[in-house]
Parts: C-alpha cells; sequence; structure tokens
C-alpha cells in the first residue's frame, strides 16, 4: 500500500509528524500565503463526514485522581537559541493561572474505560468520506481509488534504506484495520499494553473524551509551560544535557531514522508511561514517546503577532499552514519514539508540530488539563 502514498496525500503531510525538519518549500509559501479556509470549527471539513455526535455522552464527575496541579507563573514562551524552527520566534512573555494536568498520557486502560462507557468509535474506525475529503483538496483532484478508501490508519514501519528524509512514505504504511486496539493492524492488540499510551488518535477522538471525563485538552502554553516543569529556558523537561548523554531520558529514536536504531534507551517503538524520570512538576513523558494534541489551532506566525504579556493565550482564531493551506491544522507537542537528531529535535519544549484534526497516527496520543 505504500506504493500508493501518493494518492493519499488527503492524509496529513506525515514529513511533519515523523519529525518537521527544517527545510520547507519557500515557494509554495509565498504563492499560498493566504488566510486559512477555516474560520470556525463548525466550517471545519472533514475526512469523516464530521465527528461523531458527542451531545449525549454523560459525562463523569470531574476527578483530580492522577493529576497534579500547575502553579501559575509567567515564562518565556517560544526558543531561545538557534536551534528553534522558524515558527518558534520570537520569544515572548507569557502568563497563565494555574491547572490540573494528567501525569502521564492517556493510557490504553483509561481510552477503554471511555469507549465502554460510550459506545464511542474512534475516526481510526471509521471509513473516510470522498464528498468531505474534496473540501481539504485542490478544485480536480481526481478521487483515488476505492481500495483506499477502509477504516485504517497509518503505522510506522522500519525500511532498509531511504532515498530522502523529505518523502515519509517511506517509513508510513496506510494499514486497514489499524486503530487503537490493534496499533499494528487487524492482527495486533493491546493486550498486556493498558499501561500504553493509547494511539490513532485524532484531534476529534481526544475532544470526545476529555468530554466524557470532564477535562479538556492543554492550550500550546500550557502545555509548554507544564513541559518547562519550572525550569527556565532550558532546551529539555530535564535541562540542557543532550539526549544521549548520561542516563537515558526519554523514549527517542537513537542512530539514523529511520532505518536504524540502537535502543540505546532500552526500547524500540512505543514505551510504557512512566518508565523515565518525571520532570519538576512530576509529569512523565513530556519528551517522546508520543506527540501530544493541544486545543489550539496552528499558525506559523502566531507568536509574531502578540505583543506585551500574554494571558493565558488560547492560541489563533483559525488555522493556516503553508504548506497545505487547504488543510485546518491543530498543534502537536512533544515529540515521539521516532524523534532524533540527525532528522528533527521534536522533543525539545519549544518544538511546535502540526496535523489535521481529523488524523490519528500510531505515534499520536494525549493528555488532559482540568482548570478547577
Amino acid at each position: 500500500m505504500h506504493k500508493s502514498f501518493r494518492l493519499l496525500f488527503f492524509l496529513p503531510s506525515l514529513c511533519l509528524f515523523s519529525c518537521q525538519s527544517k527545510s520547507s518549500d519557500e515557494a509554495a509559501q509565498a504563492k499560498h500565503k493566504q488566510d486559512s479556509l477555516a474560520s470556525c470549527e463548525k466550517n471545519m471539513p472533514s475526512r469523516f463526514g464530521g465527528v461523531k455526535d458527542t451531545s449525549s455522552f454523560a459525562s463523569k464527575a470531574l476527578s483530580h485522581e492522577g493529576m497534579v496541579l500547575i502553579p501559575a507563573g509567567e515564562f518565556a514562551m517560544g526558543a531561545g537559541d538557534k536551534e528553534g524552527r522558524e515558527d518558534e520566534y520570537p520569544q515572548h512573555q507569557v502568563k497563565l493561572s494555574s491547572f490540573w494536568m494528567d501525569v502521564t498520557e492517556v493510557t490504553n486502560a483509561s481510552f477503554q474505560k471511555f469507549v465502554y462507557a460510550t459506545g464511542y468509535v474512534t475516526t481510526a474506525e471509521r471509513k473516510p468520506d470522498w464528498e468531505e475529503m474534496k473540501k481539504q483538496l485542490p478544485p480536480g483532484t481526481p478521487k483515488p481509488p476505492d481500495s483506499v478508501f477502509v477504516a485504517a490508519s497509518l503505522v510506522f514501519y522500519q525500511p532498509k534504506r531511504v532515498t530522502s528524509l523529505n518523502d515519509a512514505s517511506q517509513w508510513w504504511a496506510w494499514i486497514k484495520g489499524a486503530d487503537w486496539k490493534h496499533p499494528h493492524g487487524p492482527k495486533s492488540s493491546i493486550k498486556g499494553r493498558e499501561n500504553y499510551p493509547v494511539v490513532h488518535i485524532s484531534w476529534d477522538d481526544a475532544m470526545a473524551y476529555c468530554k466524557w471525563s470532564g477535562k479538556r485538552l492543554p492550550t500550546e502554553a500550557e502545555w509548554e509551560f507544564a513541559a518547562r516543569g519550572g525550569l527556565k529556558n532550558e532546551k529539555y523537561p530535564w535541562g540542557n544535557e543532550d539526549i544521549e548523554k548520561g542516563k537515558p531520558k526519554a523514549n527517542t529514536w537513537q542512530g539514523s531514522f529511520p532505518v536504524k536504531n540502537t535502543d540505546w534507551d532500552g526500547y524500540n517503538g512505543l514505551a510504557a508511561v512512566k518508565l523515565f524520570k518525571a520532570n519538576g512538576y512530576g509529569l512523565y513523558d513530556m519528551a517522546g514517546n508520543v506527540w501530544e494534541w493541544c486545543n489550539d489551532w496552528y499558525r506559523p506566525d502566531y507568536y509574531a503577532k502578540l505583543s506585551g504579556i500574554a494571558s493565558n493565550p488560547q492560541g489563533p482564531a483559525d488555522s493556516y499552514d503553508p504548506m497545505e493551506p487547504t488543510v485546518p491544522k491543530r498543534v502537536v507537542r512533544g515529540g515521539s519514539f521516532m524523534c532524533n537528531a540527525s532528522y528533527c529535535k521534536g522533543y525539545r519544549v519549544t518544538s511546535r508540530m502540526k496535523t489535521s484534526a481529523d488524523t490519528g497516527l500510531e505515534h499520536t496520543g494525549f493528555r488532559c488539563v482540568s482548570s478547577n
């Protein structure tokens, strides 16, 4: 199926998720500089004919069990060194109220309770809708073959060689039957992996879980503040020590991505939660393991448009990604088990990535927050 990847470009820009490199198509950016086509959530196109109705969900009583209170504070958000990508500048001051945050990513066990209670069907378990899909594509885009219109998701596989790191189809496969219960395809399961982060989760899925749990997704500012763990201007949740010096500090890729992983950190692929030391706020896996959804829309120029001290910023009012101007994007943070310095450093606390809300992958999950 990976040979048909070009026909599946209605899916998100996977190179952005598998750690976006600093290079970008500047000509395309200049050509497509326009306002986002998605000005509000209700008009946001979906590959799946709309989000599953959650109005009948009975939210359970909010519990702070498994959460930690993040204190109110002010911090410098964004990159303060030369390692950041363009959308991580300028560094700016942000002031936040206190909030509660899950100490780990939402696990398979927790998500399973949600599904049992609500009957929710995730994005990956639904067949794509071509009529909805066309709304995110340039006019005249030909319809892909019917064989790709199946309930499926994107699964990572390790190639023996790659020709270019700009072509993510070399290490992703569109697998029928891959979803949160079957992370590697229909023959796989989560049995024995109850304490692993749930994956193949779209932003829509994460929002549904949040509604049921009485929580919400963190804003991008809240996520970065929490990831820093009280440290000032440090690169990582643990400080400035390089990720491959000293003891293993996060589940990432060691070696040369994507063809060789030395497994120096002890894990190849996804790992259970709480296997590495927590940061200063008691949060686990704020770097590596899985990308985590934030509530915010994505715009590369959002930081540049802020002035003064931003108080509890909620992100931009709409989305715009110059690489895919017709596809509304949400922010993801924290990196994954696929992040490596030879390709990117998505595990830096300031690293910003993005993808469409109706997309989940094998290395994408979330954690929740609460304001009270």
